[in-house]
């Protein structure tokens, strides 16, 4: 039996290089995997790279919107009416906007930053949080970035937007806790050999994510999980 055979896992940004490394890894790993992006072409392709790759594998996808709230709850009841449950929720809607100086930023990045990195992730755990709720092994994962701890002078907006969804995560976090107690793939296309120190590997990424469900619950709600050196 596979690992995560049974489990119901939802990924949200599923079409970028780490959501497709993602969707693979958790159909690998037998779950069933319901993908979800803006893109319906870059949609299609994710599905049928993921089936040619696992055969046999479960992985579904919605082009959805999650800049819209009622679109995020409307798939998280959809998953559920279809498929008994929500085991997991893995958000990897990305994107990054920086400047060379502090003085050079322009606030309609941290516009789209806010949208693409903190919006759709507030709209996607206020959907999913009671479905994960009634999970027994339920996951919910984000990737962070170091900057968000240490910000550089041009990358302000993306930082900020990094530490504001951590900040929603360990709040999502606490709430589990209370109620249960009561980037990388086009550069390394171009640079295959490189190092780029710093950066996470997507299909490192992906393992650590389907690793969640081999650790117990209690220890990994509210951790940050550091990928990179610190």
């Amino acid at each position: 039996m596979k690992p995560l055979e049974g489990r119901v896992v939802a990924v949200a940004g599923a079409t970028g290089p780490a959501g497709r490394a993602t969707v693979r890894a958790l159909a690998a790993a037998g779950a069933v995997v319901c993908c979800a992006g803006t893109d319906p072409h870059r949609l299609d392709s994710l599905l049928d790279a993921t089936r040619r790759a696992v055969p046999g594998a479960t992985v579904v996808g919605q082009v959805l919107d999650l800049l819209d709230p009622q679109a995020a709850h409307d798939w998280s009841d959809h998953i559920e009416a279809e498929h008994g449950g929500v085991d997991g929720l893995v958000h990897l809607v990305g994107g990054w906007r920086g400047s060379k100086k502090f003085t050079d930023i322009e606030l309609s990045d941290w516009d789209f930053l806010h949208d693409q990195l903190v919006r759709t992730l507030q709209h996607t755990t206020l959907g999913f949080h009671d479905a994960l709720l009634r999970s027994p092994a339920a996951r919910f994962a984000i990737v962070s970035a170091a900057g968000a701890a240490k910000p550089t002078a041009g990358n302000a907006a993306y930082a900020a937007a990094k530490a504001a969804a951590e900040t929603w995560t360990l709040s999502l976090a606490d709430s589990f806790r209370t109620i249960a107690a009561a980037e990388e793939a086009p550069m390394r296309a171009a640079k295959p050999n490189a190092k780029f120190a710093g950066f996470t590997d997507v299909s490192d990424l992906a393992d650590t994510i389907t690793d969640l469900w081999n650790r117990p619950a209690a220890d990994l709600n509210g951790q940050h999980l550091w990928l990179t050196p610190r």
